[in-house]
């Protein structure tokens, strides 16, 4: 079992940025590709962003391309989703997950352990 520990979100107002991060608790952990996820209220859970093992290979949902960037430092663990020109409607709470695949997907169902989330409140 892979517990995850999101951070990083907040309030903010539409234009601004914030930056989430997603790192394992516990020893056990083993490299795989990651994936951030969002669900605001009343809608299902939509893919954000997903990266491969290596960090190279990276995959954004339209709606956040060019404004979002996904990476990772896998000597510290750590998972990042970089939120730049935040819209109001980036407003929900913001989920990374492990694949248990070998490469990055972008379905939900393929993300084997998951974060509890962390809140993003994007006001105009």
């Amino acid at each position: 079992q892979v517990r995850l520990l999101e951070s990083g979100g907040g309030s903010v107002q539409a234009g601004g940025s914030l930056r989430l991060s997603c790192a394992p608790s516990g020893r056990t952990f083993v490299t795989r590709p990651m994936g951030w996820f969002r669900q605001a209220p009343g809608k299902v859970r939509e893919f954000v962003a997903a990266i491969g093992s290596g960090g190279k290979t990276t995959y954004y949902a339209a709606p956040v391309e060019g404004r979002f960037t996904i990476s990772r430092d896998n000597a510290k663990r750590t998972v990042y989703l970089q939120m730049n020109s935040l819209k109001d409607e980036d407003t929900a709470a913001y989920f990374c997950a492990q694949n248990r695949n070998a490469v990055p997907t972008t379905a939900a169902q393929d993300y084997e352990f998951w974060g509890q989330g962390t809140q993003v409140t994007v006001s105009s």
